[in-house]
């Protein structure tokens, strides 16, 4: 958030897209506005996260990481209930 010069009441709102060789897709991105009918909104690590209530079923039980190591940098999703899409997608 820093590195964007984004605000604390700016949200990362991640979500599930259908796509790739595997059906879904995570993505991450910022924004400063939420959907009050379609959104949940929650604190994670001093950070607003915005999840829409479709990719919530998704994303239940899923950890997300930062890995920042010499082979590879970026967020890994560890979804212990993926069957049809990767647990492991560094954006």
């Amino acid at each position: 958030m820093e590195q964007n010069d984004l605000s604390e009441t700016d949200y990362l709102r991640v979500l599930v897209t259908q796509g790739g060789c595997q059906g879904y897709l995570y993505d991450m991105r910022f924004v400063t506005e939420v959907e009050p009918q379609s959104d949940v909104v929650l604190l994670s690590h001093g950070v607003n996260v915005v999840v829409d209530k479709k990719s919530l079923l998704f994303l239940s039980g899923t950890t997300i990481d930062f890995y920042d190591g010499v082979e590879k940098r970026g967020f890994t999703f560890e979804n212990p209930n993926a069957v049809t899409f990767s647990g492991d997608q560094s954006s």
